[in-house]
Parts: C-alpha cells; structure tokens; sequence
C-alpha cells in the first residue's frame, strides 16, 4: 500500500474502478481513505470508498483485512452519524460472512466490536452487534455462551421496547431452546416473536423465518399438516425474494406430505411452477424417499439416504423425522413378515428384508420389549419364537366390576348401620 493518500473524490473513485486489477483498486481505495480531509463531500466519497472496498475484499475473499478495515475505520466513524456507522460495521460483518470458512473470525471480530461500542457507548450498534455474535455462537454450537449472551440482551431490549430487534431475538432464542431439545421453551419464545411482530411491520423475509420455526415446532409435535402450512407461507415468502432459503422451505413441505402418508402428492408440488425453479439434489432426496415410502422399501430408503446423505442426514430437521419413518417402516415390514410363522431363523427373515442379521436381531429384541408382538429371541439358536397373542376371557373385566360393585354396596351398608347403632 503506498503511504502518499489520493483526495477523497469521484475522480479518484473512478481511478479505482479503471483499474486494471482488484489488488489495484483496492491500493488506490485505501490512499482514498487516508486523505485526512473532513468536508462533507470528502466524508460522502469516502463512504463511497469503503462500500467499493468492502466489495472488492470480499470477492477477493481478504477476510482478514475487512477485520483490520473496521479497527482503521474508527477514526473516521467519529466524523459521521451514528447510524451510517451502524449501517458500514454491519455491512462489514455481513462481507466477512459471505466468505467460507471464516465462522470463528466472525466470532471474534463482533466481540471485538462489542468491546468497541461498549466503550463508545454505542446501545443500538452494540444490540444489533451482540444479536449478530448470538447467531453465529448458535451456529458454531456454543449453547452456553448464546444462551447467556440472549438472556441479558432480551432484558435490556424489551426495556427499551425495540420491538424489530425483539422479534430477531426471540426467534434466536426459539432456535436455541430447540437445539437444547427444550420444546416449551423453544414454542414460549417463538410466541414472544409473534406477539412483537404483530405489533409492527415486519419485513417479508422475518416474516417468512418466523413461519420456518413454527413449521419446525409443529413437525416437532408430529402436527405435520398444521407445520405443511408454515412451510408452505414460508416458501412463498423466501421464493418471492428468490432467498435461498426456499429450497429447505420446500424440502420440509415435502417431508412433511411423506409423514402424512401422502407421498404420492411430492412429485406434484415437484413439478409445479415454483417447484421447478428448485430442481437439484435436496428436491431429488426428498422425491427418492417419497419413492422408497410409497414402495414401502426399506432398501430403497436405506439407497435414498446413502445416496443423499448431505441432504438428508446431514439436515438434523429431516434427520430425525426420517429416523422415526424409517424405524415405522422398518416396523411395519417385519411384522408383515413373520406374521405367517410362530418360529422361523432370523437369517431367514433378514434375507427376505434385505438388511444385516445383526441389525434385524436387534430390531426384533426391540419391538418384542415395546411389546409390539408377542415373542421371544432364541440366539443359541438364531431364531425367533412367535407366541399367539393371549386372548383376554371377556368374563374377567365383567367379574371384576361386579365385586368393585358389591363392595360399594356393602360400604354403603356399614355407614348406614354404624349411624342407626350412633
């Protein structure tokens, strides 16, 4: 970088953008900024300089020199408005997140900033800065740490009746609780969005988030029709906006038609207008699993989620509702299958199924404890003994009602004797 600085103005932004290169540029947008001028068209073009900077460090993928911009750039955001300081750090953090791998430089440049607008107190930058670190913290699994930084930020927030900041919040800490399996909490939270939002106008794109947790919430509680509707706002929202986002919007919408036993309808919603403008692998696992299901196949499903495994199990959402429709499945078939037998060799059981022994013995121990039918594992033997389901004698429950009633009676009796004999 050359130490002579250019004066901040359009001519020079032009040199910037004749430039041969991207290193180039970038050289001449630094000297732009060190022009030690405080007028107001100097301060507009610099301004102008740093949103050019941030674009090219960003396509150059220079994570860390956007981290040493906004320690340079503090000089300069004493010069302007709070709020452009606002809108340039969050436009800062928001470049560094757009290059891979960088989560925990993100972590440590919005503590870095925390640190900054504390001491420059800073509230509504600091807020929004701390909401951000909460966010990434929640997506590096740093449970903890989210859950304390969320808890002392709501409290202050709801203080200050900031009710946008308030629905990010609360829809954070919905996330959170979800991660930690805590559903009261995550549904409570989610509740506290919805009331704040209400309150205000909320962007089509919160609006959208908020319906994609509440779909989640729902799916969780197995009410898949009421999460399909959700979903399906969610999808219509983040679609309008072309947010990428629509596509797990879909993928849920059809999990959710595959767990209402209406697999059928997937290649539909597949081939709609909307649907089609998503076409890639996440539709392709989803429509392989609705192939599997409708089949009623486990080898099938097993091919779905070892042909897609980043798509499904790698999504902890489809994971777990795939995990529980697999096992019925798995369940379903089984039953099927020994239905015809009252002692047959577990080999021969897993030979027709098509899975491992081991994984079949297992199964059948299960099911057997669940008491889902009657039986028992001879494993010296390697077979499975079926016993017929005992039929309850209809006499028993009838005896059994007709001494609870003598014995009413005869209590009845011994309370009118015991106040003739008073």
């Amino acid at each position: 970088m050359e130490s002579l600085y250019l004066p901040a103005t359009t001519e020079s932004l032009a040199k910037a953008q004749e430039a041969k290169d991207a290193s180039e540029s970038i050289s001449i947008l630094y000297r732009v900024l060190q022009d030690p001028s405080s007028s107001a068209d100097a301060l507009r073009t610099k301004e102008l300089a740093i949103t050019n900077l941030t674009n090219y460090l960003t396509k150059e993928n220079r994570a860390e020199d956007l981290r040493n911009l906004l320690t340079q750039l503090r000089p300069f955001f004493a010069l302007i408005p709070k709020a452009k300081t606002a809108k340039i750090v969050r436009g800062i953090i928001d470049a560094v997140s757009k290059i891979p791998g960088t989560s925990d430089l993100q972590i440590s440049l919005c503590k870095e900033m925390v640190e900054w607008t504390r001491a420059e107190k800073r509230t509504f930058l600091r807020q929004r800065v701390e909401a951000r670190l909460a966010a990434l913290l929640l997506e590096n699994q740093e449970y903890t740490e989210a859950l304390t930084l969320l808890t002392s930020l709501i409290k202050e927030v709801r203080r200050l009746d900031d009710k946008l900041l308030l629905v990010d919040i609360d829809l954070l800490e919905s996330k959170l609780h979800f991660s930690l399996r805590n559903l009261p909490k995550a549904k409570a939270s989610l509740t506290a969005a919805r009331t704040a939002a209400n309150a205000i106008y909320v962007p089509p794109a919160q609006q959208g988030t908020i319906d994609l947790q509440s779909g989640i919430l729902h799916a969780e509680e197995k009410d898949y029709k009421t999460a399909y509707s959700y979903f399906f706002e969610a999808f219509e929202a983040f679609n309008a906006l072309e947010e990428p986002r629509a596509i797990f919007s879909l993928k849920y919408m059809l999990l959710c038609k595959i767990m209402v036993n209406q697999a059928d309808d997937v290649a539909g919603i597949i081939s709609s207008k909307a649907g089609l403008n998503y076409l890639g692998p996440d539709v392709d696992a989803m429509k392989a699993v609705a192939e599997a299901y409708s089949k009623r196949s486990l080898k099938y499903f097993e091919t779905a989620l070892r042909d897609y495994k980043a798509q499904l199990e790698e999504d902890p959402i489809v994971h777990r509702h795939l995990s529980s429709l697999y096992d019925t499945l798995l369940e379903q078939n089984l039953c099927r299958l020994i239905e015809p037998y009252s002692r047959v060799e577990i080999a021969h059981i897993a030979e027709m199924i098509e899975l491992p022994v081991d994984h079949v013995e297992k199964k059948l121990s299960q099911m057997i404890l669940d008491k889902k039918f009657a039986g028992t594992l001879d494993q010296g033997a390697g077979c499975l003994i079926i016993f017929e389901d005992p039929k309850t004698e209809e006499i028993f429950p009838a005896t059994l009602e007709t001494i609870s009633n003598v014995g009413k009676v005869v209590d009845s009796l011994y309370m009118r004797s015991a106040k003739i004999m008073a």
